[in-house]
């Protein structure tokens, strides 16, 4: 059944009168006719009664009525909603990130972008990229801000993957270390430091770049969060590697000193949605708000 042709027999019944209706919807007064006729034959009942002015509703026309407009009413919301997710006045935002993302970066888009949209609901988890992409494969999140590094690709054929920002590695060191004030560091000049890192398992952590550079780093203290790791290297128990996106947290006791280009290990960040899939109004939106941030964030 074409849900026009109950606006023609709701319009009808309230003006008393096809020639009325026409006039309203710009209907001529056959075609308004006609229609009722065809709604009459879909319910098998007869609507209305024809009149020398006007038509009047038959008791079966009186009893659609009520149900009519409360199916026209239900479609108008429906549009209603429909044009506030596209406008985001309506609608969610599910985000997933890795934490040094969550330092700065994304909670800066955040606040940008409900600032600009309020009435969008905005949940944020946080995961290993890996973890995040799962996921998003399994429609829990709408993006993943993910990381990585270019020998280790992520699945571009079942995601699309935009560039979002560069990462590169700092050394995070106590202020009164004899290398703080340095302006750039080669990692074999501290292979002889206590280092803090996420675990011992050494190749599994930003300290890959230590064994790359030829000397396997002393791991004093194994933490997962950037917190405890910065709290300790305050405290002078130990130096440690620290993304870019991290730094913009840290703490002011520290000296967070760039490595050389041939020692920086650069993870590469990017943003992540499902291919082949709509991206949802808010989605799109949250992602200019994100590469705008991005862009304002960017290390030196």
């Amino acid at each position: 059944m074409d849900m026009a042709w109950l606006e023609v027999f709701r319009t009808a019944a309230h003006l008393g009168s096809f020639t009325a209706a026409g006039e309203r919807l710009g209907y001529t007064q056959s075609a308004i006719s006609r229609q009722i006729s065809t709604l009459e034959a879909e319910f098998g009942a007869q609507l209305f009664d024809r009149l020398a002015r006007g038509v009047r509703l038959t008791e079966h026309g009186r009893a659609l009525l009520p149900h009519a407009e409360a199916l026209l009413d239900r479609l108008d919301g429906t549009r209603r909603d429909l044009a506030a997710v596209t406008g985001l006045s309506l609608g969610r935002l599910r985000v997933g990130a890795f934490d040094s993302a969550n330092a700065a970066l994304v909670p800066g888009a955040l606040a940008a972008f409900r600032a600009a949209h309020p009435q969008v609901a905005i949940s944020l988890t946080e995961g290993l990229s890996a973890a995040l992409l799962g996921r998003l494969r399994d429609g829990e999140i709408d993006l993943a801000v993910i990381a990585g590094y270019p020998e280790h690709p992520y699945d571009d054929e079942l995601f699309d993957l935009c560039p979002l920002a560069e990462d590169p590695v700092l050394v995070a060191l106590p202020r009164d270390h004899p290398l703080a004030a340095r302006r750039r560091l080669r990692l074999a000049e501290l292979a002889e430091e206590d280092w803090i890192a996420a675990s011992r398992q050494t190749e599994s952590t930003l300290l890959a770049a230590c064994v790359r550079s030829g000397f396997r780093p002393r791991v004093e203290y194994a933490v997962a969060g950037w917190t405890a790791k910065l709290g300790l290297v305050s405290a002078g128990l130990g130096v440690t590697l620290i993304p870019s996106l991290a730094a913009r947290a840290a703490r002011p006791d520290l000296a967070l000193v760039p490595l050389h280009p041939e020692d920086t290990p650069v993870r590469l960040v990017r943003t992540a949605t499902l291919r082949g899939r709509s991206v949802p109004p808010a989605t799109a939106a949250f992602l200019d708000t994100l590469r705008a941030a991005a862009e304002a964030t960017a290390a030196p």
